[in-house]
């Protein structure tokens, strides 16, 4: 994805064309996007789920190719051999007349009778007919000869034609079931006038308004439009044969990729002042394997409060909204959000992650309060696209890394001290000289508080550039001129501010300033800002309140639903929630209980959502492999660390923390031989103390695998398989003893002070082998 151009904003270019965080589009306003380039590629089947917390593989070529945009390549839907309908049947249900506001209900049966398709209003009397008016050799405007009804549309006939000027050229004919009706005809008229100023590659092209001349009535109007030879979404979902084109049933990432498309022609739309306002299946024509937005009946101008709103009640706001507030953006979105849950439905269950992710995606396009919508069309559809990621990266493995356009990196990894070499206090404060069990804790609260990654500040925001400006470390300096520099009086200063106070260790200043940017927003907007949320779960977390921590880091993550940082807090909170549960009890009985404990669930599942995407988020395996560990899992925790990459700063860390998980003691259970025999294998991998045999981390950690081998030693001895060598000698227990008093010795010579240099010693002399004379 292109990085937007627009001064002061972070955000990329999306499929649309638009910024996904500013909502503008680079360059000229008329300006569209190179559009996707279809492969020829087909769907082959699918691959099977892989366990929670599976090493990443390369995704295999053709289970679903991405386009250039991130988006899945969709299958190619034929032209329908035969697409007339063969015998048209008129509407059911009845229709207001509309004859000059005529609001009587006409085409309904009375007194036991069936409907009839013509008549007369039985109130005003004019005459009505819901029967086609053209028929199959008939020819419009000279040179459109009929073929046949395609479908009955929301105002009108939608016919087949053949263009007798262009030989064997399709278009499509959409008339007026009600001819007589005088609302239908000024939708039609507004159709035209809309349609004609749109040009984009997912909306109907139409061609020219044609009329047709009938003895002895007015002319009719007809809209001439390209004939887009594939199905609705409506009929490809629930058609048995959408399990043929799909190669099995459609995927989420299938349903994602609808909605980005149909976004992207919305955010057009939207962008040129007009609301399409009937979003839904029965409207999206998938041709080839591409889509048309089709029936643009219903468009109106934003702010028009004055002509009659045509949308379909299953998939609108409620109608009391409607009447109250009109048609808005985020009531488009709201239609789009209906029409993919609708889609959904008839997905392949996904697994992971992502149909939560996706639930609350649809959720907030929906919410009742219109303030938590999605602002834009760009914006949803950034989620959108986010959400298909973690689909992908959970259902075939594929890791797709992606900055994230709401918050700034962070380079911590909260291992909790598990990727580092052992202190000397691992054994000078020890109270016992046999090595305890290894520590799978998460961090403390503060530490990763401190370490989250902080937001993006709005763009939009007058302060925004400025206050990249100011050390990090001066919070009183700009408290002071917030009251000088108007540019400063802004909600991101304020949050700024709290941020700074956070790191200082002020946690009252902080949270008077987190008080005053929800003052700037307004109390309304402040409830439904997600940074508002963020800070606020920042600040419990740094007074060690986990609970209300993971509720305000809820809000973001249901604000958020495809960014990955809100799970990563998430995970941590349900990490410490579990550990606290836990507390008080045996590690075999904290072990038990959180192998069943929905928290540990829901820690990895978060979790796994995170570095699946992207193994070179190092927090994300680390707090994997600790839910691996807490269960006892010891080969899958260090399968994960295996897959931080080299390239990450943590990579040395992941390595480190695979030997000590190896020799260490889970729940009472030592290591193995194959564990043993495994971290002896790594030790002369790790690039330690700059590759000398005898640095000072190096002899640390070999004196921590020696430690446990002996300690952990079986009482028949370790066996034939024991990795015999350099490190563990033989195996017998005088040589580890031996082994291990050189260890301790060699780290008395790094002890800083007396009393850990006497310590060391003392455990070298409690650990020599004994000798007879």
């Amino acid at each position: 994805m292109t990085s937007c151009t627009h001064a002061g904003c972070a955000g990329r270019l999306m499929v649309t064309g638009f910024c996904d965080t500013c909502g503008r589009r680079p360059g000229l306003i008329g300006e569209l996007p190179p559009q996707p380039v279809p492969s020829d590629a087909g769907e082959p089947g699918q691959a099977g789920p892989e366990p929670p917390g599976h090493a990443p593989v390369h995704a295999v070529a053709g289970v679903g190719d991405l386009d250039q945009h991130g988006l899945v390549v969709l299958p190619d839907v034929p032209v329908p051999a035969h697409p007339v309908v063969e015998e048209p049947r008129p509407p059911t249900g009845g229709r207001r007349c509309g004859a000059d506001g005529c609001t009587m209900m006409i085409g309904v049966g009375y007194g036991g009778q069936p409907a009839r398709s013509s008549g007369r209003c039985p109130r005003c009397g004019t005459p009505y007919s819901f029967l086609p008016q053209l028929h199959p050799g008939q020819i419009v405007a000279g040179h459109y000869r009929i073929l046949g009804c395609l479908a009955r549309g929301g105002l009108g006939w939608i016919y087949l034609a053949e263009d007798t000027r262009a030989e064997g050229h399709r278009v499509v004919l959409k008339g007026l079931i009600n001819v007589h009706d005088a609302l239908a005809r000024r939708n039609a008229v507004e159709e035209r006038r809309s349609l004609t100023a749109l040009h984009h590659p997912d909306i109907v092209r139409i061609i020219t308004y044609a009329e047709h001349e009938v003895p002895g009535q007015s002319p009719t109007g007809y809209l001439v439009m390209d004939y887009i030879g594939g199905r609705s979404l409506q009929h490809l979902f629930d058609d048995e044969d959408a399990e043929r084109l799909f190669k099995g049933r459609p995927r989420l990432d299938h349903v994602l990729t609808y909605g980005c498309k149909i976004l992207g022609a919305l955010q057009y739309m939207h962008e040129r002042g007009l609301l399409y306002c009937d979003m839904k299946p029965a409207n999206v024509i998938h041709f080839g394997r591409g889509i048309k937005v089709i029936d643009l009946g219903a468009v109106r101008a934003i702010g028009d409060r004055t002509s009659a709103y045509v949308y379909t009640s299953t998939f609108a706001p409620p109608q009391q909204e409607i009447e109250k507030r009109g048609w808005h953006v985020d009531s488009d979105l709201y239609t789009v959000g209906m029409t993919l849950q609708a889609l959904a439905r008839s997905a392949e269950p996904a697994r992971g992650l992502a149909p939560d992710s996706f639930r609350r995606l649809i959720d907030r396009a929906t919410h009742a309060e219109p303030r938590a919508r999605f602002r834009s069309a760009a914006e949803m559809s950034r989620q959108l696209w986010e959400v298909l990621r973690e689909f992908r990266s959970l259902r075939f493995g594929e890791q797709l890394p992606e900055s994230s356009t709401r918050f700034r990196p962070t380079d911590a990894s909260l291992d909790a001290g598990l990727g580092a070499i052992p202190s000397l206090a691992h054994w000078t404060a020890r109270p016992e000289a046999r090595p305890g069990e290894l520590d799978i804790s998460p961090p403390p609260a503060h530490e990763v508080a401190a370490a989250l990654p902080q937001p993006v500040p709005d763009p939009a925001d007058g302060a925004a550039l400025l206050l990249d400006t100011f050390p990090p470390d001066a919070p009183d300096r700009v408290a002071e001129q917030w009251r000088r520099e108007s540019r400063l009086g802004t909600p991101e200063t304020a949050l700024w501010l709290c941020r700074a106070y956070l790191r200082s260790g002020s946690q009252s200043d902080a949270e008077s300033w987190l008080h005053e940017a929800e003052a700037q927003l307004g109390a309304q907007d402040a409830k439904y800002d997600w940074r508002i949320a963020w800070h606020r779960g920042v600040l419990h977390l740094s007074k060690d309140e986990v609970s209300h921590a993971g509720s305000c880091f809820e809000a973001v993550y249901r604000a958020l639903p495809g960014e990955y940082v809100p799970k990563l807090a998430l995970g941590y909170c349900a990490e410490r929630l579990r550990e606290s549960q836990a507390q008080g009890g045996t590690q075999a009985q904290r072990d038990t209980q959180g192998q069943r404990d929905p928290r540990t669930a829901r820690a990895m599942k978060f979790h796994e959502a995170v570095w699946q995407r992207d193994s070179a988020h190092a927090a994300a395996a680390f707090g994997l492999a600790r839910g691996h560990l807490a269960s006892g899992r010891r080969d899958e925790a260090v399968r994960v660390l295996d897959h931080v990459p080299s390239t990450s700063r943590h990579h040395d860390a992941a390595r480190i923390a695979a030997v000590r998980i190896r020799t260490g003691t889970l729940d009472g259970r030592a290591p193995s031989v194959a564990d043993l025999r495994d971290a002896v294998r790594r030790l002369p991998e790790l690039r330690l103390d700059g590759g000398a045999a005898d640095g000072e981390s190096r002899a640390r950690l070999v004196a921590e695998v020696r430690d446990n081998a002996l300690g952990r030693r079986p009482p028949q001895g370790w066996g034939p398989d024991f990795p015999t060598g350099a490190v563990l000698g033989s195996g017998d227990e005088d040589t580890l003893r031996a082994l291990l008093e050189q260890s301790f010795r060699h780290l008395a010579g790094q002890a800083r002070t007396a009393d850990e240099h006497g310590r060391l010693l003392d455990l070298a002399n409690a650990v020599r082998p004994m000798t007879t004379f």
